[in-house]
């Protein structure tokens, strides 16, 4: 590991007390009972993290909400006559003996569904029971969905409705039955089914309805800006005991807590923890009622949100990858660079993760941290599709399975990957300037509007926005400039460089991370940059003379009204704190 001549002493103090023995404790602990969302047993974790947190001196407030939950209770499956081994999955649509024929359709392209007749049919998949996956199947026709997973088979959401479902999101529901298989039963399914006409008879029950579920927070008040907050969150609810997937991401938030709750005359803006339930079981259903319930106080004093999952697995050497938004990027690469010598490269932010908090324009910076090498698991394919694309495999083939047991942890890696969000916290609660580069989001937004406009090939004129990014990007250069020099002494410019970036996030991250209302949740699929503009796509695709190019065209120069007053309106901030602080 690298020296840490770039931490101060404080932040050398800081870093020899993280306990390694204590961090597998509060693992332990969490992860010794499976953490349905909304059961008894969850509410179990809840309580020690809360009582641990109080020991710690922390300010506490144990919540309750209902919310939309799923639990799959059992699954059966018969091709034959012959019956295999499967599970169904959370916001599946429940079926007793539904009877149809079975078509293998490989690795689920549109080729393949398209050369086969898969109307009323089982449709037979290889890997994870996605969203996107149930959703291409449903528009087919089909009569219900089985994945073929790897090893073991991995315990997932199949809706992609962001949170609790409102009445226009309610149709979104999945109405498909939905089971996973592993690779032995799929290979030997192949083989039933192979040259000739086959009947599948599956029946699945699945628990779906509200439930009352926790959310838990706890502060250490900041000295100097206590209203200003960095926000640390992670969900305690799991599939079966989730010792890393999310025992050990809770134990790293207590051992934060622990160590940051000993010098809070150090933190100048206050640190507010918030651990989920409702993350499995709920498509995110904790963090989306929280933001809907504190909207305006995230709105305007939530400087940053840390999302912490999955960590400290054993053989999880990959620390570049991890999601982040191009603002943040230079400060996780700081911090993990100076820990570890790792160079951190960092992915865009997938659609999930309990990132729900974009529309609030929050800047985000992680979901998990460290990962595997590549792979061509099912696990680790579902996972680049769902957290961002990056170049790492995932969190395990164990991920939400069975197997998601102690003996996955590494300690070692688990002390280390504390250490890097402790180090990332404290400074983003000390460094007098808020951590978030707002040049490198113009950068990426600028670019993504470019792209756009030229995709466009002539058919929607994008111009404006791209000479009005451009100009922004010139302009926030100066204030990025301006603001590197400044001294912590000069508090007066510090104080009004940070207004600005928090008045620019709120600006620029709903443009770049938000297709739709601010005050409401995109769907858990995958969104390009500057996602309003996603339906040019189905533009270029359309007659032009038909209804439904001018349907489109419509509503895409509504959405090029709210791009170009966005960018309007981040470059006038700019231009007024720069006549204050140059």
């Amino acid at each position: 590991m690298q020296t840490t001549e770039k931490l101060s002493a404080f932040e050398n103090e800081l870093r020899a007390d993280v306990s390694k023995k204590g961090l597998m404790e509060f693992t332990k602990e969490i992860a010794k009972e499976v953490r349905l969302s909304g059961s008894e047993e969850e509410l179990r974790a809840f309580e020690y993290a809360k009582s641990q947190l109080e020991s710690f001196g922390l300010q506490t407030e144990l919540l309750f909400s209902d919310a939309y939950i799923s639990i799959p209770l059992s699954a059966s499956l018969h091709i034959n006559g012959k019956e295999f081994d499967c599970i169904t999955h959370a916001m599946s649509k429940p079926v007793k003996d539904l009877v149809a024929e079975i078509v293998d359709l490989g690795n689920g392209s549109e080729e393949a569904y398209q050369s086969n007749n898969v109307k009323g049919k089982v449709a037979l998949i290889d890997g994870l029971a996605t969203p996107a996956g149930v959703q291409k199947a449903a528009s087919y026709g089909v009569a219900a969905v089985l994945f073929v997973n790897a090893r073991y088979t991995h315990e997932m959401i199949v809706s992609p409705v962001w949170g609790t479902p409102v009445p226009k999101t309610v149709p979104y529901l999945p109405n498909t039955p939905v089971v996973s298989v592993n690779f032995e039963n799929g290979q030997s399914i192949r083989k039933e089914i192979q040259d000739k006409r086959s009947e599948c008879r599956i029946s699945t029950e699945v628990d779906t309805g509200f439930r009352s579920i926790p959310t838990l927070t706890a502060e250490i008040k900041g000295s100097e800006e206590p209203e200003k907050f960095v926000m640390f969150s992670g969900h305690i609810d799991s599939w079966h005991y989730g010792v890393m997937d999310n025992g050990t991401a809770n134990a790293v938030m207590l051992e934060v807590a622990r160590i940051l709750s000993q010098h809070p005359e150090k933190l100048k803006r206050t640190l507010r923890l918030a651990f989920w339930s409702g993350h499995s079981h709920g498509r995110y259903a904790g963090s989306a009622w929280y933001c809907d319930t504190h909207w305006e106080e995230l709105h305007e004093n939530c400087v940053l949100h840390v999302n912490v999952d999955s960590v400290g697995a054993k053989d999880a050497v990959v620390l570049t990858e991890a999601n982040c938004m191009k603002e943040t990027q230079g400060f996780a690469k700081e911090v993990i660079g100076t820990l570890t010598g790792e160079e951190y490269e960092g992915s865009r932010f997938g659609r999930a993760g309990d990132q729900s908090f974009w529309g609030t324009g929050t800047p985000s910076i992680f979901m998990g941290l460290s990962e595997q090498v590549p792979s061509d698991e099912p696990a680790a394919a579902a996972f680049k599709n769902l957290f961002g694309g990056g170049k790492a495999g995932g969190f395990g083939w164990w991920w939400h399975t069975t197997e998601d047991t102690i003996d996955k942890i590494d300690p070692d890696f688990l002390k280390r990957d504390c250490e890097i969000y402790l180090i990332l916290v404290y400074r983003a609660l000390t460094n007098p300037l808020i951590p978030v580069n707002i040049l490198e989001g113009v950068k990426e937004i600028e670019e993504g509007l470019t792209e756009w406009h030229q995709k466009a090939q002539g058919r929607f004129d994008l111009s404006v926005a791209v000479e009005r990014a451009q100009q922004l990007k010139q302009s926030t250069e100066k204030f990025q400039h301006a603001i590197a020099g400044l001294e912590s002494e000069d508090k007066e410019r510090i104080s009004w460089a940070n207004e600005t970036i928090m008045e620019l996030s709120r600006i620029l991250v709903p443009l770049n991370y938000v297709k739709g209302n601010i005050f409401d949740h995109d769907f858990a699929l995958k969104q390009p940059v500057i996602p309003k503009l996603a339906e040019l796509d189905q533009l270029l695709q359309a007659e032009k003379d038909s209804n439904e190019f001018q349907f489109l065209y419509t509503s895409l120069l509504r959405s090029r009204n709210e791009v170009n007053f966005a960018l309007k309106k981040a470059s006038q901030a700019v231009e007024q704190v720069l006549q204050r602080i140059v």
